[in-house]
């Protein structure tokens, strides 16, 4: 989502690290004059930044840390709100390898979530290393370059306005440049955007004749990420693989993927190469009350 920049970045206490650099997926700041400066157009609002400073210089507006109010200190329920809110997407790993009995644990975490009518018919594929995320990768790789190379046709965006209601166009003007600098980048400088240097991937999809699919796995895939947090690893979900496998059984069929089950969530694992000082905080939210006049 393209949103413009509000962060702020306070002068006086920066250091110039460059931790919020190296962290920000928009490639919103970069330093200048040995300060920490909003250089992009663009950005995610991840407050990524915020929560890697160990100085505590940068704020988003609108964006805080909002506390449960009932949760009593030191109870199982206050443990688990700390990992919900230090959780976060992590997009920088070391090349340390996650042990496969590990994977595996994340996997039966996962299998623990609710499903509709306890159906439990999701499937995981594990990518156990560095090399076969890179075999994905470089696959995913080349479906966004026969995209891309589509995209740039007047002739079918033409086509995709008339008959496909716009998609190909809003791919071309919402994703074309930024998916073709990141391939750019990944060939002249090897910094690959997809995972971020990610050992290990976990793919949850569900079989079919369930009755609701997309829950089911998205449940699963959050039991993960919060066990994989809980144990000091990182993950990202990584959308772009799920649309990319939804157009391409190629990719798929290389992964040993039947093609009767749909990939709902591809999750980077890997060993942080960050250290988060603070949560990252979120935008405030209001609940909506339904009540009736009798219930009051």
């Amino acid at each position: 989502m393209r949103q413009k920049p509000i962060t702020t970045i306070n002068e006086q206490l920066c250091t110039g690290c460059e931790s919020c650099v190296k962290i920000c997926p928009s490639d919103t700041l970069s330093i200048r004059d040995g300060i920490a400066t909003v250089t992009g157009e663009e950005s995610m609002h991840c407050a990524q930044c915020v929560a890697v400073c160990p100085v505590n210089a940068i704020s988003l507006e609108g964006i805080g840390v909002p506390r449960p109010k009932t949760i009593e200190p030191k109870t199982r329920a206050a443990l688990l709100s700390e990992i919900m809110m230090s959780r976060r997407s992590c997009r920088a790993y070391v090349d340390t390898p996650v042990e496969r009995a590990v994977i595996e644990d994340l996997v039966t975490l996962g299998s623990w979530a609710p499903s509709g009518t306890n159906s439990q018919m999701w499937t995981f594929t594990i990518v156990p290393d560095r090399e076969s995320m890179l075999a994905l990768a470089e696959k995913t790789a080349g479906f966004y370059r026969r995209l891309n190379k589509m995209a740039r046709s007047p002739v079918k965006r033409g086509f995709s306005r008339l008959f496909m209601k716009d998609v190909l166009g809003n791919y071309y003007r919402e994703y074309h440049d930024s998916v073709e600098l990141a391939l750019d980048e990944w060939a002249k400088t090897g910094r690959e955007r997809l995972f971020h240097g990610a050992v290990a991937g976990i793919l949850v999809a569900t079989r079919q004749g369930v009755s609701c699919p997309v829950e089911d796995a998205l449940m699963a895939s959050q039991n993960i990420v919060l066990a994989a947090q809980a144990m000091g690893l990182g993950t990202c979900l990584v959308g772009f693989v799920v649309e990319a496998m939804a157009r391409d059984r190629s990719i798929g069929a290389m992964l040993g993927i039947p093609t009767e089950e749909t990939v709902h969530a591809v999750i980077a694992v890997g060993h942080p190469d960050v250290k988060y000082v603070r949560p990252s905080g979120r935008k405030k939210v209001t609940p909506r009350y339904f009540q009736t006049m009798t219930s009051k």
